[in-house]
């Protein structure tokens, strides 16, 4: 039996749902400037993943980096969320 598929499965189930709660967060108390640390990032998972001989290291790699690419267009999403009250605004942050 294969259990890459699964493996992946799971890997990619437990990304999506630990970078949901890192929009929140770093919406909350950066905003949505941070967004190119989220590009470098996705783009470096993604560079490494070519480099990783093991192929399901290589596509979670791939899926975080991507899922990264997808934060960007949450964080933006985020900040329209918390103006319709969605969500709580950082009474600190301007």
């Amino acid at each position: 039996m294969n259990w890459y598929g699964i493996a992946i499965g799971i890997g990619s189930f437990f990304i999506i749902g630990v970078l949901h709660p890192v929009v929140i967060k770093v919406e909350y108390y950066f905003g949505k400037k941070v967004w190119p640390a989220f590009l470098l990032l996705g783009i470096d998972y993604n560079v490494v993943s070519l480099a990783v001989g093991h192929i399901v290291i290589s596509v979670l790699l791939a899926v975080l980096g991507f899922s990264l690419f997808w934060s960007i267009g949450e964080l933006r999403q985020q900040k329209e969320r918390v103006k319709k009250g969605w969500f709580p605004k950082n009474p600190k942050k301007k």
